[in-house]
């Protein structure tokens, strides 16, 4: 598909997602259901592309319920039981903004996504005047908030006297995320709470870079740990007491331990994406249960895919990609506002530090190799061949990209970007510089050779 990328469409708003785009977006998904939930992120340029998906839903026959701007989860939590649009570009600049598409709670699979986009191309008709949907408003936000609390009341211990500073970026974090934590009973100390779509406070991607100022901040304080959203509040970044950020794996592997134990399923799952560290396969293990991957931007395929599998001893326990969690006992969708509840819930029962002990943690790497959109098929046939010839030794998995796993458990991956024109470059091994320079050399030569044609 060229519309959709792994997290729904994204693109600058002059160029790409425009109103135009909206309008046809809106009414393409329109025909398939009798009501949608409708929301938006922080961005200046949300609202009216809000209003062109109200108008294209509406005149393709659909009603519209409008809950406003919310955190990406809030919208997700209104589409139970019917669709909803999300209009975000989650972590991406300012210029930037984008849709997301939700079924029951669930972000629309690819043969969904690829039939809104055979209508978009087809620039279908509005339906007969006299069928057009109606217009609505709702407010989610204080149910949403009520809800995430009760269900993290489920883990750990109550986090009385604890003290969780949280940076919401000028993102929809700032309506959610510090009122679930101090209704749990935790001391929030919040900044950039203020929503702003210009993200004066940083980048809307948190990144040990951009949250240096929230670090140093975090680190001066009494803070028992600090956490960090994107634009939309899909995903966490989490920080320790010292102001240094914990590696996306680590706190996947520490909830995918956690629900794991908390299961009373003989065959627990967790489901994961091919650039996620072995540590999360080895304290799944420890616990008793089992990791299955499934391509990045596809969490929810690969829950259903595995509960198909499984049998009625199967449960499905928890599902992650770096910094982006599906808690399933609570939702189908991605939610750092239910993270950051969790998470603290568990760091007060037990500190970061203690669970944190319990993992390994070699070294990892993520680069990235510059490279456009319509040739990165080229340049991963070519990688399919390379890769393998250049490391003999290693075992070669090409479901999700090009995976190389070495007798000593490390690993590389290489994939294409689906949001950004990259090819991404992962590892995790005891010299990981190494391997992720050798591994960047053949890379480059291949991106080089393709160029070259």
């Amino acid at each position: 598909m060229e519309l959709f990328g792994t997290a729904g469409i994204r693109g600058d708003v002059v160029e790409r997602v425009t109103p135009e785009l909206a309008l046809a977006v809106g009414r393409a998904a329109g025909r398939d259901a009798d009501e949608f939930a409708l929301g938006h992120d922080g961005r200046v340029s949300s609202p009216a592309l809000a209003d062109a998906l109200a108008s294209g839903l509406a005149s393709a026959g659909a009603d519209v319920v409008r809950i406003g701007a919310v955190p990406t989860p809030a919208l997700a939590y209104a589409s139970r039981g019917r669709r909803g649009v999300m209009v975000t570009a989650s972590h991406n600049p300012p210029s930037d903004n984008g849709i997301k598409l939700f079924d029951d709670g669930e972000e629309y699979d690819g043969d969904a996504e690829g039939a809104i986009e055979r209508r978009v191309d087809a620039a279908e008709s509005a339906a007969q005047w006299g069928e057009w949907g109606q217009s609505t408003a709702a407010d989610v936000l204080p149910e949403y908030r009520t809800a995430v609390a009760e269900y993290a009341r489920g883990h750990g211990a109550a986090p009385d006297g604890l003290t969780v500073a949280v940076d919401c970026g000028n993102g929809m974090a700032g309506v959610a995320t510090p009122q679930v934590l101090r209704e749990l009973g935790a001391n929030v100390v919040a900044t950039e709470a203020n929503v702003d779509g210009y993200f004066p406070g940083r980048e809307s991607k948190p990144t040990p870079e951009s949250l240096a100022n929230f670090r140093s901040f975090v680190g001066a304080t009494d803070a028992a740990f600090g956490i960090g959203h994107d634009g939309d509040a899909d995903r966490i970044v989490v920080v320790d007491g010292d102001g240094d950020v914990v590696h996306e794996d680590t706190i996947l592997a520490i909830l995918a331990e956690h629900y794991t134990r908390a299961s009373a399923a003989a065959d627990p799952v967790v489901v994961t994406t091919p650039n996620a560290s072995g540590r999360i396969d080895e304290r799944v293990a420890d616990a008793g249960g089992r990791v299955e991957r499934v391509h990045l931007g596809a969490l929810h395929e690969g829950v259903a895919r595995e509960r198909a599998a499984g049998d009625e001893e199967t449960a499905v326990v928890f599902a992650a990609e770096p910094w982006k969690h599906i808690h399933t006992a609570f939702s189908g969708w991605i939610d750092g506002v239910a993270s950051a509840a969790v998470l603290t819930r568990l760091f007060a029962a037990e500190s970061l530090t203690e669970r944190r002990a319990t993992v390994t943690e070699r070294p990892y790497r993520k680069v990235s190799v510059e490279y456009p959109d319509e040739r990165k098929a080229e340049a991963m046939a070519t990688l399919g061949q390379t890769l393998p010839d250049a490391f003999p030794d290693a075992e070669v998995s090409t479901e999700y990209g090009v995976r190389l796993t070495f007798p000593d458990d490390s690993w590389t991956l290489v994939r294409p970007s689906g949001t950004e024109p990259y090819v991404r470059i992962y590892a995790e091994s005891d010299d990981v510089d190494t391997l992720v320079d050798e591994v960047r050399d053949v890379v480059t030569s291949a991106v080089d050779a393709v160029s070259a044609e």
